[in-house]
């Protein structure tokens, strides 16, 4: 590679790591240009990481934050749905997904204890964006999930505050998106090794056109025993370091499409992540909170509130095979590329999790060839 040439970001990782690509693990279907949700046309990505001090108040947490439309059409609904494979854990703004099939509102995901700033955040956000509406003919209903980094971070010490929020928001982009220990899987932990912030795409061919999918997850799940890559038991064989005897973490997966699909589909691509998840071989385990959120693009209603009518393109639900896989392999590569990203960090009370060795890995996976 010359001076100044950027590296491929389907095959690296903003940090210059390999991703699961770049070590060359076999992973199906054809990526979009940056591997990743911002793929998925209008869709932007911010964070803020906040990495600070030592011993037992040692900062090390943060906020990713993605905007499911551009800025200025925030106030556009997106049609979605949800899934919770096991519900230790919270993402707000389910119940009304559930009722009407969409929601209106960035999409935040941060720490356990965090929760609500980014909630509250959120609203003020929008009510920034958009003072003739919100608090007037409109109501913020925001869509935030949580996973506990409670083992790196003091995350009783509420670090985070209303301007980290609103800066992940303002910070939004298009293009390759950080993964590993930044927003808000700065402190999280995978298969205990450091994990975080990942992020895939796919596209999908379909009888009614070719099609854009992409996820970004916040992996803090599984124990090392259990973890798989291309079906190979590799958790065994990388016992070093261990940290946990029993499950306590969790994942949030967003999923993004401009496939158009109905509220009912893409509920039904939403419980097809727990096998993209399954596939590193997690059971979602008791203390786990595993909950999913998919969304389309497509079928813009325009700026609420809908009119009287509106009219609806879906694809028949013959094409939904190709979505479905998409979903499992995207999200599976997704959580692979959290742990090929992410660096050993040291944390609260000096405790360390180590990254996973990305050479050991590949040489593992490479020693037991698919049949």
């Amino acid at each position: 590679m010359h001076a100044g040439q950027s590296r491929d970001p389907i095959l690296f990782a903003q940090n210059g790591r390999r991703r699961a690509r770049g070590l060359g693990l076999p992973l199906s279907g054809k990526t979009g240009p940056c591997n990743a949700i911002t793929d998925v046309p209008g869709i932007s990505v911010g964070m803020t990481t906040l990495i600070a001090g030592e011993g037992k108040h040692a900062v090390r947490t943060g906020v990713t934050a993605i905007l499911p439309r551009p800025r200025e059409r925030m106030l556009h609904p997106s049609w979605a749905g949800t899934f919770a494979m096991n519900g230790n854990g919270e993402l707000t703004g389910c119940h009304w997904i559930e009722e009407a099939g969409w929601f209106m509102s960035p999409l935040l995901i941060t720490n356990t204890c965090s929760l609500g700033i980014a909630h509250h955040a959120a609203a003020r956000w929008l009510m920034r964006e958009f003072p003739g509406e919100m608090g007037e003919s409109q109501w913020p209903l925001p869509v935030v999930g949580e996973t506990f980094d409670g083992w790196l971070n003091d995350i009783a010490g509420q670090h985070i505050g209303e301007q980290h929020v609103l800066d992940a928001l303002d910070s939004a982009q298009k293009g390759p998106v950080s993964e590993g220990n930044v927003g808000g899987g700065t402190g999280m932990i995978t298969y205990e090794f450091k994990g975080g912030t990942g992020t895939s795409s796919r596209l999908v061919e379909t009888k009614a056109g070719t099609f854009n999918l992409g996820v970004l997850v916040q992996a803090n799940h599984g124990l090392r025993p259990w973890l798989r890559v291309g079906g190979v038991p590799v958790g065994g064989a990388m016992m070093e370091n261990r940290i946990f005897e029993d499950e306590t973490g969790s994942i949030i997966v967003i999923l993004a499409t401009d496939a158009p699909l109905t509220p009912t589909q893409l509920n039904r691509i939403a419980k097809r992540i727990a096998i993209g998840m399954g596939r590193a071989g997690t059971p979602s385990g008791n203390g786990s909170g595993d909950i999913y959120l998919a969304f389309s693009t497509a079928n813009d209603p325009g700026r609420a509130p809908m009119p009287a009518e509106i009219s609806f393109r879906a694809l028949g639900d013959g094409e939904m095979d190709a979505m479905f896989l998409a979903t499992v392999n995207c999200v599976d590569e997704a959580i692979l590329n959290a742990l090929c990203a992410a660096e050993t960090m040291t944390g609260k009370h000096g405790r360390i999790v180590t990254a996973i060795d990305p050479d050991r890995l590949a040489e593992l996976v490479a020693a037991h060839p698919a049949p």
